[in-house]
């Protein structure tokens, strides 16, 4: 008997969908509060690109498109993907733009707004946060300059 298959690509791009599903849901639930019943469509395009699964703890990959935050260490938790959109709906970002973003965390904010075209500065407190986002950015490539600043 074998173990289970991995997870691979085509079933994590399942689970993004499923989120921003989810996401959307929410958005038109509460559309008479936002003023709108859905997500800017760049904004929708890059929830369903960056993949989130590398931007929590290995451990949570699988919790990573549920629709609830998660921690990342250091008492700190990446926001439910609704609020995390929401945030970045009501930023309105246009391509272009450029993003100073205090608290990296593990980069998965700042790597959405470069999908969705900003140049993004993230400045982040804890060490260790900061020298993940800077490996995982590399990785992936990301437009993102994170920088490790220390408490004055």
């Amino acid at each position: 008997m074998g173990g289970m298959k991995p997870l691979g690509e085509e079933h994590l791009a399942l689970f993004r969908r499923h989120m921003v599903e989810i996401v959307d849901m929410h958005v038109d639930l509460a559309s008479d509060e936002l003023g709108k019943d859905a997500l800017e469509p760049r904004l929708r395009t890059a929830l369903l690109r960056v993949q989130r699964h590398l931007f929590v703890p290995a451990q949570l990959a699988l919790a990573a498109y549920q629709d609830t935050p998660l921690p990342i260490g250091f008492d700190k938790t990446v926001s439910q993907p609704f609020i995390g959109a929401l945030m970045l709906d009501l930023l309105d970002i246009g391509d272009g733009e450029r993003v100073l973003e205090v608290g990296t965390g593990l980069g998965y904010q700042a790597a959405v707004m470069a999908e969705m075209g900003a140049q993004v500065w993230s400045v982040e407190i804890v060490e260790e946060f900061a020298a993940d986002a800077t490996m995982r950015r590399a990785r992936l490539r990301l437009a993102i300059d994170v920088d490790p600043y220390a408490m004055l």
